[in-house]
């Protein structure tokens, strides 16, 4: 279980936590940070252990003389002092005072992470809803758009968090892919992929690491079922597939990974199946990949519930072949 926070949600902003090393070349826990974070002003995070804006797991304030090895976790809020807004907004579709589900466009990170932190889903609601207890029950990657739950408040948090811990979400998302070459002859749908079929494999996700790895040597872990929605042109003139996609499990990058293995590489994926370099985004071309539907039981009232977006993917086939 993650330990409580000893300060609060500032602004929509949940503080950090930082692993701070029992021994090492530096005196102090302060010198420690300043060299952690070299790319910051040191006299600026001196300046904040001065202020007590850096506090231990009791809430404890630290100061620029604290000696290392007291402490084995430290609490600060990251401050970022420039970031570019993200164009695009999120749509609420439900709230009530245990649950709220938005629309997630492309582009938007679910929670704070490396450049982005107001402009993240979690930290923009918090502020819109004035409820510093949001916390995402599940994650979207900044590039894929679509479904995604938050939890209004503690009480209820792990009632909703274990139907996925449980696989009791019924996920449907749905993709576009350039079409391989392959398909251009008669009939447009391979026989292999014209009915749903499910794909297996097993991927391994690395610390530190952007992409994960697929593993064929072990036995799979993680599994797709995917339908073929329908082939052809899109409105900017890509020959394309339509897929529907409905993950038995929820690996990292699942979906990118499987639809890549059978060369149907989703469009606009910059990962896989080869890493890119780094760009600015391309908004042009957004990720072809859309969590679509969301449907359960809820744990409090026993009732069904069933979410769907109202976003839909650029390049879909607007005319068939």
């Amino acid at each position: 279980m993650a330990p409580s926070a000893p300060l609060p949600v500032r602004d929509g902003v949940g503080p950090t936590r930082l692993r701070v090393p029992t021994s090492g070349p530096w005196s102090t826990i302060a010198d420690f940070v300043v060299e952690r974070f070299e790319h910051l002003d040191a006299d600026d995070l001196r300046r904040r252990f001065d202020a007590g804006e850096i506090v231990d797991d009791d809430g404890t304030p630290i100061t620029r003389e604290t000696p290392l090895g007291t402490i084995e976790f430290l609490w600060y809020y990251r401050q970022l002092p420039a970031e570019e807004p993200v164009p695009f907004h999120e749509q609420i579709l439900y709230v009530d005072d245990d649950l709220v589900v938005i629309d997630k466009p492309h582009f938007l990170p679910t929670t704070p992470g490396g450049r982005f932190l107001r402009e993240s889903a979690l930290v923009r609601l918090r502020i819109r809803l004035d409820n510093p207890d949001l916390t995402p029950i599940h994650r979207l990657d900044r590039a894929t758009a679509g479904l995604v739950m938050f939890s209004a408040r503690p009480a209820t948090r792990g009632a909703y968090q274990s139907l996925f811990e449980k696989r009791e979400v019924a996920k449907v998302y749905e993709a576009v892919s350039g079409r391989p070459a392959a398909w251009d002859a008669d009939p447009p749908i391979p026989a292999r992929y014209a009915t749903p079929f499910v794909y297996r494999n097993h991927i391994c996700s690395r610390r530190g690491e952007l992409r994960v790895i697929v593993d064929d040597a072990r036995e799979p872990n993680a599994e797709t079922l995917i339908e073929v929605h329908g082939t052809g042109t899109s409105a900017s003139g890509r020959a394309v597939v339509h897929t529907r996609l409905r993950p038995h499990t929820g690996r990292m990058h699942q979906l990118r990974v499987h639809l890549a293995a059978l060369d149907l590489g989703i469009l606009g994926d910059r990962w896989y199946p080869d890493l890119q370099p780094e760009e600015p985004d391309d908004h042009r071309l957004p990720l072809q990949l859309l969590a679509r539907e969301l449907g359960f039981t809820d744990p409090l009232t026993g009732r069904g519930r069933r979410f769907v977006t109202r976003r839909t993917l650029s390049e879909v086939p607007v005319r068939h072949g």
